[in-house]
């Protein structure tokens, strides 16, 4: 019975693991997430910081991020038009996760310290 149990808690940890990394994972939507930790950002400031993302993959992943209720999108009706994405309440709490991945990520780093290069995002997503 013991095991039981073990065996159906490890299906409930990779199945929760599994869905956040359906919401926040992949190349961009962390990066994009640690930026708007630091506050509401226009889209070209975005991708102003990551140039290596293209214009449509930074659209995609915002959009996404956006569906899942992470970031919230601001229009401003005016001219030449304006657009601004923040946390949302509830995006907020994506920093504790990206705390614990920054952690992670230096004691990889003083490990492995070549990885850096290697692992850096490239164009495209």
């Amino acid at each position: 019975m013991r095991k039981e149990r073990a065996e159906l808690g490890d299906l409930k940890f990779k199945q929760s693991v599994e869905l956040t990394l359906k919401v926040i994972g992949g190349k961009w939507k962390p990066v994009i997430l640690c930026h708007l930790t630091d506050g509401t950002m226009r889209f070209g400031e975005l991708k102003r910081e990551m140039p290596s993302i293209t214009q449509k993959m930074l659209t995609q992943q915002l959009r996404e991020l956006e569906q899942d209720g992470i970031i919230h999108r601001q229009i401003y009706h005016q001219v030449p038009p304006k657009v601004e994405y923040s946390l949302t309440e509830y995006g907020i709490t994506v920093k504790e996760l990206l705390d614990v991945m920054s952690a992670w990520g230096e004691r990889h780093r003083e490990r492995f310290p070549s990885d850096e290069a290697e692992h850096a995002p490239s164009e495209g997503g």
